[in-house]
């Protein structure tokens, strides 16, 4: 693993760098919201914008990088990301955060294009699951410890703006001074949404509830937090236990995935967190219940966009997942713009305690439709399913058709291995049933 993570620990540093100030971006902006008198609507069609500029992004990289290099992209897409960070306390006011918004977010999502392209570029075949899984171990580390930085300084001033800004700004230097390769980018046509679901139903439909759900936890956490009077620290704590719980579930779901029938463990999944976040709107404002909740809900999130997006892989072939993986991003992003929009709605409605609920309904729903699906379609046996990777919902199209690439591959040299193992079983001891 060590000589693995030699050739590429300048990219994960710098994935670091990038994921600490925009994580600290994310939840300043429900800080400062609150700070402002924003309402949960308001905040709702600001953080809805960073998904839509995200989405953005995925779809015109591809586009630029062909055309200007990967170079020029990467250090404009930071340099524009960078002025938008700093220009957010200057006017503070919703019309002007939305297109800040929307500009940071189709910043980042090109920025994770690129990196991922010299990531890719730089792995072997043997090496590729190990760069994947460390890169998105990066960006989850780097989520967390941007929530410390938040109490290192006032939300109600631009010195946090600025240290997200100096963060990002330094990020570029260790990528852009080790990277010396300009890999090929060739964007797949996506998937019509029709045919992915004709394909893979529990999977559009759970995929595109699950960006709901991702975009509500991460976007709207933090003025649910503001709304009930948490301080700055204790907010930043609430959405450091999101991704803490991401960060440990992740292995021991994918290790499960690989060994049962992935919609009984979807249903698990999301039946857990639909409990979770029940307990965490029984808890009111009781600080330790309200961080147990986001760590199981959060816990659950992440490695559920990884079993759809394994569950997906089982049903394709090797030429369709670049397209299917297109289409799987749209999906999360559709569902991503649209969660923050119905939860900002309805706490403004019923109250901030509503975030909750509507996480409640919407992990509800993934697992009654899983539970559904499962009266559908026979199950597949373990062993010939596709092996299992964690995913961040926040990958580009590009990691995800890496990534499902990948565990077919790994699928495929397993069960040969298993092949030639009862081969020479059988050689070995002719008479054995």
């Amino acid at each position: 693993m060590f000589k693995v993570l030699s050739s590429v620990w300048a990219l994960l540093l710098g994935i670091v760098l990038i994921m600490l100030g925009n994580g600290m971006h994310s939840t300043l902006i429900g800080v400062r919201g609150g700070i402002e008198n924003f309402s949960s609507a308001e905040l709702a069609i600001v953080t809805s914008a960073y998904f839509a500029g995200f989405l953005s992004g995925a779809r015109l990289t591809p586009v630029m990088l062909r055309r200007v290099g990967h170079v020029r992209v990467f250090a404009a897409l930071g340099s524009f990301m960078s002025a938008a960070l700093i220009a957010f306390p200057l006017l503070t006011e919703p019309w002007a955060w939305t297109p800040l918004r929307i500009l940071v977010g189709f910043c980042m999502s090109g920025i994770y294009v690129t990196a991922e392209s010299w990531l890719n570029d730089a792995a072997t075949n043997e090496t590729r699951g190990k760069v994947l899984s460390a890169y998105m171990i990066a960006q989850t580390l780097g989520i967390i410890g941007a929530q410390g930085l938040l109490t290192l300084g006032d939300a109600g001033t631009s010195v946090l703006f600025i240290g997200a800004s100096i963060l990002v700004s330094v990020s570029f230097a260790p990528i852009l001074l080790s990277v010396s390769s300009v890999p090929v980018t060739e964007a797949a046509k996506a998937m019509p949404l029709r045919e992915l679901f004709v394909e893979a139903p529990l999977s559009t439909v759970g995929i595109f509830l699950l960006g709901s759900v991702y975009a509500t936890q991460s976007g709207m956490g933090a003025v649910f937090g503001t709304k009930i009077d948490l301080t700055t620290a204790q907010i930043a704590l609430f959405i450091g236990m999101l991704f803490a719980g991401a960060l440990l579930f992740q292995y021991p779901i994918g290790w499960l995935s690989d060994r049962m029938d992935r919609r009984k463990l979807i249903f698990g999944a999301a039946l857990m967190g639909g409990i979770s976040c029940a307990l965490g709107w029984m808890a009111g404002d009781q600080l330790w219940p309200l961080m147990a909740a986001a760590f199981f809900a959060g816990g659950m999130t992440t490695p559920l966009y990884a079993l759809f997006l394994a569950y997906t892989n089982d049903f394709l072939t090797l030429e369709e997942m670049p397209a299917a993986s297109g289409a799987l991003v749209l999906t999360f992003g559709i569902g991503a713009i649209s969660g923050p929009l119905v939860t900002g709605w309805a706490m403004q409605q019923f109250g901030p305690y509503a975030f909750w609920l509507v996480l409640v309904v919407t992990f509800g729903a993934i697992a009654l439709y899983a539970l559904y699906r499962m009266t559908k379609r026979e199950a597949m046996p373990a062993d010939e399913t596709e092996s299992y990777l964690g995913v961040l919902p926040t990958a580009s199209p590009m990691a995800v058709e890496t990534a499902g690439v990948w565990a077919a591959e790994q699928a495929e040299a397993e069960a040969e291995a298993d092949a030639e193992t009862e081969a020479e079983t059988e050689k070995e001891d002719p008479a054995r049933p």
